[in-house]
């Protein structure tokens, strides 16, 4: 039962950002990576894509293995929109959620994510509400490529509540991914998990 809460940690995409992984799987299948799904997924990556969600690789390298995947490589336009192509929108009830939980508790933002999604992303959130980063909306965000470490890593928790100074016994972890909330778990938080339907606007408050 989740109680005695006092701080959030949530995650972004399919928590607050709307995503389809397989609309990117679909983009790269059709620039003749027919294999993708055996290297991305939203459960499991390949060394590639953890390296790029951490920071130890950069935009460039990155882009130029994508490529070397490919039959014929293509220019970087086509990758960035492949690549992106799984984010969708930022439901704006959701971001009206946030502001409402503010007034309760404190929250902080961790993601798996990268330089790439990071630009889009931002832009889907002008394109929204009119405000550049999701900063504004949280008292921290945890961004795995500037933090050089990502979930599930029981480590990654750990140093999110070290950095906050958050009790993992009133610390809440909303995620998407199952092995993202055994992770949390590991780390003594609380957590809720949003399996394949739920929203946070129909769940977070059920259990608040």
């Amino acid at each position: 039962m989740i109680q005695n809460i006092k701080h959030i940690i949530l995650d972004l995409g399919g928590v607050l950002l709307n995503i389809d992984y397989q609309r990117t799987e679909a983009a790269f299948v059709e620039l003749g990576m027919s294999d993708f799904a055996a290297h991305y997924t939203q459960a499991e990556q390949s060394g590639l894509f953890s390296d790029f969600e951490t920071g130890k690789i950069g935009e460039a390298q990155f882009l130029a293995a994508l490529n070397a995947y490919l039959p014929q490589p293509v220019q970087e336009q086509a990758l960035f929109n492949a690549w992106n192509a799984m984010l969708l929108d930022f439901p704006l009830r959701r971001l009206q959620i946030l502001q409402q939980l503010q007034l309760h508790y404190d929250i902080v933002l961790l993601s798996n994510t990268n330089s790439i999604h990071e630009r889009t992303f931002n832009q889907r959130l002008r394109e929204v509400c009119g405000f550049n980063s999701l900063a504004v909306f949280v008292d921290k965000v945890f961004y795995s490529h500037h933090i050089g470490m990502r979930k599930p890593d029981v480590a990654t928790f750990e140093y999110v509540l070290e950095q906050t100074g958050f009790n993992p016994a009133h610390t809440l972890f909303v995620d998407d991914s199952q092995q993202h909330i055994a992770g949390a778990q590991s780390a003594g938080i609380q957590t809720i998990w949003l399996e394949k339907g739920m929203t946070i606007e129909e769940h977070i408050f059920l259990n608040k």
